[in-house]
């Protein structure tokens, strides 16, 4: 297995200075990682090797406006994560997905819009420390040492984001009104 450590903080603050061959070093020490971020956040291979090249021309072009040395993974995992996306939306304006062809009823088509919005609104809702937990953890699938290692969180520290996020996010889903807060969309309580 490929290391997956950072490059040290000393080689970043080099690197923010302007030394050119300590650039380089930082640039070839993060590809790995940045990868290994692009491989889990991007929907091909392809897109998750042009967004990680992408991702390194931005991190050699401009290593010098990293404000904390010590946030390195959490830049670089926005970067990545901020390229999948663009990449996404490109492919999805370019080729719109084909319709389903089981046909759902027009009650059924209603309700999972009415139940996916008040889940978004829910989730946009949160702090933003949450919300971004929650995000990595839930919604990209990332592991918990990935989405702490990107947020610069302690494992135990993320666990618990993600729990008062989890709680939340339940409990604006029950109060607010709507298909979800029954558990089913009859109107019966159950």
């Amino acid at each position: 297995m490929a290391d997956s450590a950072w490059p040290g903080e000393q080689l970043v603050v080099a690197a923010q200075r302007g030394d050119v061959d300590s650039i380089a070093a930082l640039v070839s020490g993060a590809h790995p990682n940045v990868q290994r971020f692009a491989r889990s956040l991007c929907a091909t291979p392809e897109d998750a090797e042009d967004a990680a090249q992408e991702a390194l021309i931005i991190l050699y072009r401009k290593i010098g406006m990293l404000r904390a040395s010590g946030a390195l993974a959490s830049w670089m995992f926005r970067i990545v994560r901020n390229e999948c996306l663009r990449r996404a939306r490109t492919a999805m304006r370019d080729h719109p997905p084909l319709q389903d062809t089981a046909v759902a009823s027009a009650e059924e088509e209603a309700l999972q819009r009415l139940d996916a919005g008040r889940v978004a609104a829910a989730i946009a809702a949160l702090p933003v420390d949450q919300r971004r937990v929650l995000i990595m953890r839930d919604v990209q699938g990332l592991s918990g040492r990935t989405v702490a290692d990107a947020l610069g969180l302690t494992t135990a520290a993320m666990k618990s984001r993600l729990h008062r996020a989890r709680a939340a996010l339940q409990l604006a889903l029950r109060s607010a009104p709507g298909p979800l807060s029954g558990g089913n969309h009859d109107g019966n309580e159950g």
